[in-house]
C-alpha cells in the first residue's frame, strides 16, 4: 500500500465542481489534493455520498476521501480507480482498535476499506503509512473496483454480506457471535479510529 505521494501531479485544470472545491482551498495539482485529504482527520461525515462534504466538514473517512478523489480523477481525465477491498482487521494493521479486539477476545474482525489504485499500486490516503501501523494490510480477502457513490449503500452491503458469510465459514473466528454481535464490535473498532 502506498500513500498520496504515489499518485500523480497532474496540474488541475478548470473543470467542474469537484475541481472547483479543491481550488477554493488553495489546490491545484491532483497530488496536492491527495495530500490535503491525507491532513485532514478521520470522521464520518454528514452524508456518504455528498463528497464535498470532506472539505466543507474538514474531515473524512477512507470512503469519503478517496470517493471525492475519484470524482476529482474523473473531472481531470486521469486513470485512476476507486477499489473496495476487504482485509482482516487487527491491532497490527489498524492501530487503536486493539483494546476492542481484546475486550471481546477476537483476533480480528472484516473490515471494508476503500483507497485508489494507480497504475499497479494500491494508494491509501487516510492513513499515515510513514510512521503508522507497523505491519501495513497486504492480503485483502475480495477487492473490486467500484464507483464514488457505491461508497454509501452498495459498500455497507457488500460488508455486511461478507461479514454473514465469514461467522459461517469461520464460526471459531467469530467466537460464535452472531452477525449483530460482530457488527457492533467492528462499530466500536471504528469509534475508537475517531477518538
Amino acid at each position: 500500500m502506498r500513500s498520496w505521494d504515489a499518485l500523480p501531479d497532474a496540474i488541475l485544470e478548470p473543470a467542474g465542481d469537484v475541481t472547483g472545491a479543491f481550488f477554493g482551498v488553495g489546490v491545484r495539482d491532483y497530488r496536492a489534493a491527495a495530500r490535503h485529504l491525507n491532513h485532514l482527520p478521520y470522521g464520518r461525515n454528514s452524508s456518504r455520498t455528498e463528497t464535498l462534504a470532506v472539505l466543507r466538514e474538514e474531515h473524512g473517512t477512507c470512503s469519503t476521501k478517496h470517493a471525492l478523489l475519484m470524482e476529482l480523477a474523473l473531472e481531470q481525465k486521469l486513470d485512476v480507480a476507486l477499489v473496495i477491498g476487504i482485509y482482516e482487521m487487527t491491532a497490527r494493521n489498524t492501530p487503536g482498535v486493539g483494546s476492542v479486539l481484546a475486550r471481546h477476545g477476537l483476533a480480528y474482525v472484516p473490515e471494508a476499506h476503500c483507497y485508489l489504485r494507480y497504475r499497479e499500486d494500491r494508494v491509501d490516503v487516510t492513513r499515515a503509512l510513514a510512521d503508522g501501523p507497523s505491519e501495513p494490510i497486504v492480503r485483502f480477502l475480495h477487492e473490486e473496483e467500484i464507483s464514488p457513490p457505491q461508497v454509501g449503500n452498495y459498500k455497507i452491503g457488500l460488508h455486511q454480506s461478507f461479514i454473514r458469510k465469514w461467522i459461517a465459514e469461520n464460526p471459531d473466528d467469530a467466537g460464535g457471535r452472531s452477525f449483530d454481535e460482530i457488527w457492533r464490535i467492528r462499530e466500536e473498532c471504528i469509534a475508537a479510529l475517531s477518538g
